[in-house]
């Protein structure tokens, strides 16, 4: 008992043989030999349990790598897969006749309910070795119960369904954790939702099973009587999972529950599910009941049926239901297992043909029942003395050659993936398929998949007049050659050029215009494949030799196009005057070294269509590539051409933001000749420092003055910083331009004086105009009365100045006005300082005697002290201890400093106070004076650094609030002598 599952023996006196009918295929010319090395492991491989149990087995469960088994009488066996060398051994405790009448384990493992044979139900979870008894459910034999795959955990199963032998279906729930004070049951409800019935009587449910699936989350119950197989279908209300399925079973009360009757009995049946690794709903089921096995798809969208595809396979002649009645039945995703009395039977659910055996020896005695692990896979089989274990391995090996006998070739395929010989046939099997069947060009595809042989196949279609089919075969054929089978290539690619033009012809005499466009585009396609390039470059010449044979010039030229031959499209265009095309092809694949070599030509014959084409290629082109022949043509040629040419410099300058200066000064010249009014605009927005502008401000000063355009040669003297030339320049065209200039320098208060003078003089002596010299005066604050005074002539009256002369004046007493009020506030501030001082040393302060320290909490009066306005009292050498950790480095030092000087005063102040010579009196006297003084001093200096005010209460204390109230380098220092 110690290592139950450790080791297995394979049975050496069973009997194994397949079934499979060995399928001649009978492809011919196949490039894969079939040729196996070692003989593959059967689908089925049987593996007894090393373990002989000390009882005979009753029953067995296994679910979720959890085994349980029902021994003798009264014991119960518990194995966790997991760990096999670990069982668990109870004794059920009963002392009646009772039996055990079935196992339910649910799909986590946790919850088994033990069903007795005096119509009793024990309950055992898998986390206690406690046995409890199920009150609610005694008198009643359970024959199935449904689990709640959703609900379902390891402490609660959520709501169930359980069938009985009189065909009463009740719903329950079960709960391993101890129940209130008033309710200590496991069980937690049961209640009837439904009964069963078979020819007007109750009928024992043989099998529950419920799920969930389908896109509005429906519940799907099925139940199964000896010979019906009922459907409940229904949908819960959001949040009314935890109330149980009885509103699914009360909406079908009014009508007769969707069922399926088969007039055979053998007195039970039983029903299996297959469910993929990667779904939560099953896929399919086998029913086992009298006339054979239903097998079918459960399909969750039917609103009508839940099965789907629905088939019997029957039983075979061996199998008498009256002698010889199937035990038990299992389903995978492509057989279902039946267990008979000495034999289990493997069936295909595809054909129905049986393809597995396994006879048992009789020493094991009667196999009593299978069952499959849901989680696992594993399928168990158990006599009353031994147990089996079935692995299922490659199960879907063989499926291809049967779905390929039924013509289904995508199953096949999905089958086959990694097999490529299996592939092969399947592929040769559908394109002779699709070729029988006139499908041509699908018979094409799957033939070029195919290793047969490509003359044979290729004359096929010949002889059948399948051109579209024979390009197919050769286009898929070409796709697939490797880069190294250079004759294969150049010969399909030749061969495939031909069929094109020849379908082209035959469709443009035809006039099917549509087809046609779609060919050329796919044979354009085919020309410009990058897979085949280097093959069409190489035989590019006959290439172009078929082209011209079939006089196809267009598809010629896109060819050329393609291998890149521009310049000799292009010049062929230019030379029989078609422009417009060359510069299409031109636009079209946009090579800059043929833009700028063609552009010459095609700018003197279409220069809006070429400048338009230079804007669209944008920043690819270097646009000072393109000034010569600009410059040609803007010389001598057209309107039209000068037009375009300014158009594309301003699309240069203003959208590419292009920053040459050549560019700049080209468009510069541009404006100034042919279009000034832009000129002016151009050269504000350009920008206002040197820094920012991009064209030459020497070049476009000597073209503007050329010209004459006085106000742009004043804007470019403001921007090369030249105020005075530029006032001296505005004067000639407009003083508000002048007034403009004469403010620019703004840190130069002497230049903008100066500035100011000139355009003054010139309105006084140029203009004679008194008014606009007054403006001037009120325009500038730097000017004064006094400095325009000189420009007038002597005859000019005072009446004229008057109000300036005033206003002059009145500035200058109101700035003494407040000179005198600055003078006066300044007194008074010095008066009040000086009585705050005479108060500040009038003020004292009461100390009692039994005052203490605030920081020692020592007496007061023993030591020198400091009082401070807020009340704190400090002796002196505590308030130095308190203060100094918190002042600057700066301070620290200086304090010490003055410590030192202090020392040095005391020091000399004790040799002094030694009797001196008679001689030595007014010295010492002297000295000693002067050494109070400095001691007084030093002792000032330091009250000032120390007691400049309370530690407590100052902003030494504020300014210390983040800081630690340990230091970082002593904390560890601290933390050991706490420990």
């Amino acid at each position: 008992m110690a290592s139950i599952l450790d080791e297995y023996e394979d049975s050496q006196n069973t009997r194994q043989h397949s079934r499979l009918p060995n399928a001649n295929i009978g492809i011919t010319h196949s490039g894969f030999v079939n040729v196996r090395l070692e003989e593959e492991k059967p689908i089925f491989n049987k593996q007894r349990i090393d373990f002989t149990p000390p009882e005979r087995i009753n029953h067995l469960a296994v679910c979720n790598n959890q085994l349980c088994m029902s021994l003798g009488k009264d014991t119960l066996l518990r194995i966790d897969l997991a760990k096999p060398d670990q069982p668990n051994q109870i004794e059920l405790g009963r002392k009646d006749e009772s039996k055990v009448h079935k196992l339910f384990l649910d799909p986590t493992g946790s919850h088994l309910l033990i069903c007795l044979s005096t119509s009793e139900c024990l309950y055992l979870n898998r986390n206690t070795q406690k046995v409890r008894s199920l009150s609610r459910w005694r008198g009643h034999l359970i024959e199935s119960v449904g689990w709640n795959k959703q609900l379902g955990n390891e402490t609660n199963t959520g709501p169930v369904l359980v069938g009985t032998s009189q065909g009463i279906i009740f719903e329950a729930e079960i709960s391993a954790t101890e129940g209130s004070l008033f309710n200590t049951n496991p069980d937690q409800y049961f209640r009837q939702v439904h009964s069963l019935e078979e020819d007007g009587k109750p009928a024992p449910v043989c099998c529950l099973e419920v799920e969930r699936g389908g896109s509005e989350n429906k519940y799907f119950i099925i139940a199964t009587t000896r010979k019906r197989l009922f459907q409940f279908v229904g949908k819960l209300a959001e949040g009314s999972e935890q109330q149980g399925f009885s509103s699914i079973f009360s909406q079908n009360q009014d009508l007769l529950p969707s069922f399926q009757e088969f007039p055979a009995n053998m007195g039970y049946s039983e029903i299996t599910f297959y469910t993929p690794k990667l779904r939560n709903s099953p896929k399919s089921f086998g029913w086992m009941m009298g006339n054979g096995v239903l097998y079918g798809q459960l399909d969750y969208v039917r609103p009508d049926s839940l099965l789907s595809d629905v088939q019997v396979w029957e039983y075979t002649p061996d199998i008498d239901i009256s002698l010889n009645k199937p035990i038990s039945i299992v389903l995978t995703q492509f057989h279902f297992l039946l267990l008979l009395h000495d034999r289990v039977k493997a069936i295909c659910t595809l054909n129905g043909q049986e393809v597995y055996e396994d006879v048992f020896p009789d020493k094991f005695g009667t196999l009593k029942k299978m069952i499959k692990d849901p989680v696992g896979g594993l399928v168990w089989i158990y006599t009353e003395r031994a147990v089996f274990r079935y692995h299922i391995q490659r199960e879907a090996r063989d499926v291809w050659q049967m779905y390929m006998s039924m013509s289904k070739f995508d199953l096949a395929k999905e089958y086959c993936r990694d097999r490529p010989d299996c592939m092969d046939m399947v592929l040769a099997k559908e394109a002779e398929h699709c070729f029988q069947n006139k499908r041509y060009i699908d018979s094409a595809k799957c033939y070029a998949l195919t290793q047969n042989y490509f003359e044979e196949i290729a004359l096929k279609f010949i002889e059948a007049k399948q051109e579209e089919a024979l390009k197919e075969f050769l286009l898929k054929k070409l796709n697939h050659l490797k880069q190294s089978e250079r004759t294969q290539i150049t010969l399909l690619v030749t061969w495939l050029a031909e069929l094109y033009l020849n379908s082209l012809g035959q469709l443009e005499s035809d006039g099917n215009s549509v087809i046609f466009k779609e060919t050329r585009e796919e044979f354009r396609e085919f020309l410009s494949s990058s897979k085949h390039k280097e093959c069409l470059y190489n035989n590019r010449t006959t290439i172009y030799d078929l082209l011209a044979s079939h006089g196809n010039v267009d598809d010629m030229v896109y060819f050329s196009v393609v291998m890149q031959d521009y310049e000799r499209v292009i010049s062929h265009y230019c030379q029989h005057d078609d422009y417009s095309a060359a510069l299409d092809v031109l636009s079209k694949h946009c090579d800059q070294r043929l833009f700028y070599k063609f552009s010459p030509v095609l700018m003197q014959h279409i220069p809006k269509k070429v400048v338009d084409a230079w804007i669209q290629m944008g920043k690819r082109l270097d646009p000072k590539k393109l000034i010569p022949a600009l410059m040609n043509y803007s010389q001598m040629g057209s309107t039209q051409q000068i037009s375009e040419t300014i158009r594309y410099m301003e699309f240069c300058v203003y959208e590419l933001t292009v920053t040459e200066e050549a560019i700049h000064n080209y468009l510069l010249s541009l404006y100034a000749k042919y279009k000034p009014d832009s000129l002016l605009w151009y050269l504000e927005q350009a920008g206002t420092h040197p820094s920012e502008i991009h064209y030459d401000l020497k070049y476009a000063l000597r073209l503007c003055a050329e010209n004459g355009y006085l106000k742009a040669c004043v804007l470019v003297y403001r921007i090369m910083e030249l105020y005075e030339e530029a006032v001296d320049l505005a004067l000639q065209v407009d003083v508000d331009l002048a007034k403009s200039c004469a403010d620019l320098p703004e840190d130069d208060e002497e230049l903008r004086k100066k500035l100011w003078l000139k355009i003054a003089r010139h309105v006084v002596q140029e203009e004679k105009d008194v008014k606009k010299a007054m403006n001037c005066l009120s325009s500038c604050n730097l000017l004064k009365i006094e400095d325009i005074l000189p420009f007038f002539p002597d005859f000019v009256t005072i009446d004229h100045f008057k109000e300036a002369i005033c206003s002059s004046l009145e500035e200058y007493n109101q700035h003494i006005e407040e000179l005198k009020q600055e003078m006066e506030e300044a007194t008074e501030s010095a008066k009040r300082i000086r009585e705050d001082i005479q108060e500040m040393r009038n003020k004292y302060g009461v100390v009692d005697s039994q005052e203490k320290c605030a920081s020692c909490d020592f007496p007061l009066l023993n030591r020198p002290f400091y009082l401070f306005l807020c009340g704190h009292m400090f002796h002196y050498d505590c308030l130095f201890q308190e203060v100094t950790p918190h002042l600057t480095p700066l301070k620290q030092s200086r304090l010490e400093e003055l410590q030192k000087k202090l020392a040095a005063t005391t020091q000399t102040s004790k040799s002094r106070h030694r009797p001196a010579p008679k001689d030595e009196g007014d010295t010492a006297s002297l000295g000693k004076g002067n050494a109070g003084t400095s001691r007084e001093q030093i002792k000032s200096d330091m009250d000032d650094i120390i007691a400049s005010e309370c530690v407590y209460c100052g902003e030494l204390m504020i300014k210390s609030i983040d800081k630690p109230f340990i230091d970082p380098k002593k904390f560890e220092e601290e933390k050991s002598s706490w420990l």
